[in-house]
C-alpha cells in the first residue's frame, strides 16, 4: 500500500512480511516527482531499535539528497505485528528486508533495479546476508557495523562460559514461551540490570532526548539469545555481488569484525575509517553528516 501523509515528505507505509504487518517511514525528496523514477534505499538501524531512531534520522537525510528512502519496524518491533514483542531474530529481519525489496519494487516510481542498503551498527549483518541472497540489490553500504561470528562475539560477552549461559537461558525461555506463551524479558539497556542486554552507561538509549523516545521499549525477549550469538555476520562476505562501502571508527563497535568482513568480500569494495565512539555515529555531529558524506558518493558511484 501507498500509505497516506505523515509530515512533510513522509507517509506511513505498511507491507507484508512471512504474514506479518510491517510498518515503516518512506521519505521523499523535496522535489519529488512521482512521474520520474528514483533509485531508493532501504534504511536499518541497531538491534532492538524502531524506525524513528537512527535508521530514521538518516532516512529522512537521504531523502533531503534526492533518494527515497524506507525506514521501517522489523516484526516483532514498534508498530509492526508479531510476537513474541521485541524478539532479536536474525533470520526473521532477513527476510524482512527481502520483503520490504519486494514492497519498494512495487511503488511505480522507484526504478526496481536501483536498490541499495544502508545498515547500522548490528542490522549490517542483517543488510549483508539479505545482499548475498538476493539479487535484487544494486549496492551496499554500512555505517559503524556490528558485524561478529561465534569467535568474536565471545570476549564481547564475557567469555565462552558466559556466552553459553546466555545462550540456555535463552534456549529455556523459547521452551517457557512455546510451552506457556509466557515471554521472558529483561531490558534492553541498563545501568543497574547486569542481565541486561546491554549493561552499561550507553546514552544513546538512556536519554530522551536521543534514543529513549516513546516508540521504543527498553525491553529484550531472553529467547533472543541463542539466535543473535550463533549468528554468523561475516560468513555472508564472499557471497555479495555488490559494490559495498564500510564507514567505521576503531573505536566503535567490534572493529576487528569490520576488518574481516571487508577482507572476505570478493565484490567491489571500499573501507572509511573516522574518529567516534559507536554512538556518536547513530546522531551526533559532525560525525553524522561526515559517514552520510561517503555513503552518499557511494550511492552515486554505485545505483
Amino acid at each position: 500500500m501507498h500509505g497516506f501523509p505523515y509530515g512533510l515528505n513522509q507517509s506511513q507505509v505498511s507491507f507484508k512480511s512471512e504474514g506479518e504487518t510491517l510498518v515503516g517511514h518512506l521519505y521523499l525528496p523535496p522535489t519529488f516527482d512521482p512521474a520520474l523514477q528514483y533509485a531508493a534505499v532501504i534504511v536499518t538501524g541497531s538491534w532492538t531499535t524502531v524506525k524513528e531512531q537512527m535508521a530514521g534520522m538518516y532516512a529522512h537525510r537521504l531523502a533531503e539528497h534526492g533518494y527515497p528512502a524506507l525506514a521501517f519496524d522489523f516484526r516483532y518491533f514498534g508498530g509492526s505485528s508479531g510476537t513474541p514483542r521485541q524478539f532479536e531474530s536474525p533470520e526473521s529481519k532477513i527476510q524482512d528486508i527481502r520483503n520490504a525489496i519486494s514492497y519498494l519494487q512495487s511503488l511505480p516510481y522507484i526504478a526496481s533495479h536501483r536498490i541499495a542498503e544502508l545498515g547500522i551498527c548490528a542490522s549490517s549483518g542483517y543488510m549483508a546476508h539479505a545482499a548475498a541472497r538476493d539479487e535484487r540489490l544494486t549496492s551496499l553500504a554500512m555505517i559503524a557495523p556490528w558485524l561478529h561470528n561465534p569467535t568474536l562475539v565471545k570476549p564481547l560477552y564475557g567469555g565462552d562460559e558466559a556466552v553459553q549461559q546466555r545462550i540456555e537461558i535463552g534456549e529455556a525461555a523459547q521452551q517457557k514461551f512455546e510451552q506457556t506463551g509466557e515471554v521472558t524479558y529483561v531490558p534492553a539497556i541498563s545501568t543497574t540490570d547486569e542481565n541486561a542486554a546491554m549493561y552499561g552507561p550507553f546514552d544513546y538509549y538512556l536519554m530522551p532526548s536521543r534514543g529513549a523516545i516513546p516508540q521504543w521499549r527498553n525491553e529484550f525477549a531472553v529467547m533472543s539469545w541463542p539466535g543473535w550469538l550463533n549468528f554468523n555476520a561475516i560468513a555472508a562476505a564472499p557471497d555479495i555481488h555488490i559494490p559495498t562501502m564500510i564507514v567505521h571508527s576503531e573505536s566503535g563497535a567490534v572493529p576487528e569484525g569490520a576488518h574481516q568482513f571487508y577482507d572476505a568480500l570478493t565484490a567491489p569494495k571500499d573501507i572509511f575509517w573516522t574518529q567516534g565512539i559507536q554512538f556518536d555515529f547513530y546522531d551526533q555531529e559532525p560525525l553524522t553528516t561526515k559517514s552520510l558524506a561517503v555513503v552518499l558518493a557511494h550511492l552515486r558511484e554505485t545505483l
